[in-house]
């Protein structure tokens, strides 16, 4: 059973990162399901237990991402990509800070996919158009994707490795920002200053934004852009009243995303049928696929060893719980990708023996280093991969060698550091 539960695991995940001929990553983790299915290494119970714990987190991130289409289609990420470079006053390493924050912002509403894959087009033409050189290119294009990943960590939505983590651990919204959003600034600081130390020299002195285009000309719909203000104050509202009501985060990600295709549906620049069929809703059945997969594990008595390691962990206190845990968390995600090793983490916490304030601690560590973690490697994440695909269709190629020489450097003090500030934030704080 151990065996045939960890082939199936590794024969999964190699098709989900590889992706032969443009194979889904649904299909496969479907697959994947399927098999352990019919090999008696899950059962239908586990299924069930597995579309309870991922629907809120699956729905949710399809409606967040669609809410970003829609306000892509009507210029709204680039009208705020512009305000940033004209605030830059010319200077390019203002510009290259102010980036990393709209990535920073984006990132938190708008999850760390929206963020990457919507503002790593709206960059890189912005550096054309100021007749930057590669160099400086690279740099402003590294900024808003490493950012998008490492600063994910504020909000449930703000990934859906916090989702999925809020859903398992019953963490309401208001609960989760108030212990996250205080670590993603010491996350933000320290990631800006380690990029700014890797890309300084190449940077340039003085840009001339003056050419670029004023930020109201990037607007394509004043009417949907002005009505999406209001329904994203009110999704605001809705996500910190779910957890007063009790009620799913996705009930308000999906009524916001469903007023905007309403409100957008009569638009000429917002093809409302195709966003639609562009959502990612391959997500839903790769998250179901690969945590029935992920439930194998666990029958096989695997991630009981991982957990009789986070027990262990805990016996030497908070500071190496949380640097134990968030280590343990992003070493397994730069390796297998963040999305299994999410569910394999909580399901060895769940399984230790721990009090309750260190069974939460270690919950919160597991984020962090899930939402960093994969910055390591090119295949830490899915993301990721679209990331550089995205750079390759414009002729930027970014090699797997420098990717894990820049991540590897980057992502490390980074980790270290925020994970210290989760710790010394929740001593001060709770």
């Amino acid at each position: 059973m151990v065996y045939l539960a960890v082939g199936i695991f590794l024969l999964t995940l190699i098709f989900v990162i590889w992706q032969p001929r443009g194979l889904s990553i649904g299909w496969t983790a479907a697959a994947g399901a399927a098999l352990a299915l019919l090999t008696g290494v899950v059962t239908w119970g586990d299924v069930g237990q597995v579309v309870g714990i991922v629907w809120d987190a699956t729905l949710t991130f399809v409606a967040v991402i669609l809410i970003s289409l829609i306000l892509d289609s009507v210029g709204f990420f680039e009208w705020a990509a512009l305000h940033m470079a004209h605030a830059s006053g010319g200077s390019g390493r203002r510009l290259f800070i102010g980036l990393g924050i709209l990535g920073a912002l984006v990132a938190m509403f708008f999850a760390n996919d929206g963020a990457a894959l919507i503002l790593t087009p709206i960059v890189y033409e912005q550096a054309k158009a100021l007749h930057l050189d590669t160099k400086a290119t690279l740099a402003l294009i590294m900024v808003s994707g490493f950012i998008a990943d490492t600063t994910s960590l504020p909000l449930v939505v703000s990934n859906l490795v916090n989702i999925v983590s809020a859903g398992y651990f019953h963490l309401g919204f208001a609960s989760f920002a108030a212990r996250m959003v205080p670590v993603d600034v010491v996350a933000l600081l320290m990631s800006l200053l380690a990029l700014f130390a890797f890309y300084r020299h190449s940077l340039p002195k003085v840009v001339n934004t003056a050419i670029l285009s004023t930020p109201q000309s990037a607007i394509k719909d004043q009417h949907v852009f002005r009505a999406a203000w209001i329904v994203l104050v009110l999704l605001v509202l809705g996500y910190f009243a779910s957890q007063l009501l009790h009620w799913p985060v996705a009930i308000f990600a999906g009524s916001a995303a469903i007023a905007l295709l309403v409100i957008a549906h009569r638009s000429p620049v917002v093809n409302v049928p195709k966003l639609v069929r562009e959502a990612p809703w391959k997500v839903v059945v790769f998250s179901i696929g690969m945590y029935v997969v992920v439930f194998g594990l666990r029958n096989a008595g695997l991630t009981r060893l991982l957990a009789d390691n986070v027990t262990a962990l805990a016996r030497h206190g908070n500071v190496a719980s949380v640097l134990g845990m968030g280590a343990m968390a992003a070493g397994l995600s730069s390796l297998m990708n963040n999305m299994p090793t999410v569910m394999i983490d909580a399901l060895a916490i769940h399984g230790a023996t721990l009090s309750s304030s260190v069974h939460t601690l270690m919950a919160y560590a597991n984020v962090i280093g899930c939402d960093l973690g994969p910055k390591i490697t090119p295949i830490g994440s899915l993301a990721t991969l679209l990331w550089l695909n995205v750079l390759e269709r414009r002729g930027i190629r970014i090699s797997w060698g420098y990717y894990f020489r820049v991540g590897i450097t980057l992502t490390i003090p980074v980790l270290a550091v925020t994970l210290l500030g989760l710790w010394a934030w929740s001593a001060l704080a709770f």
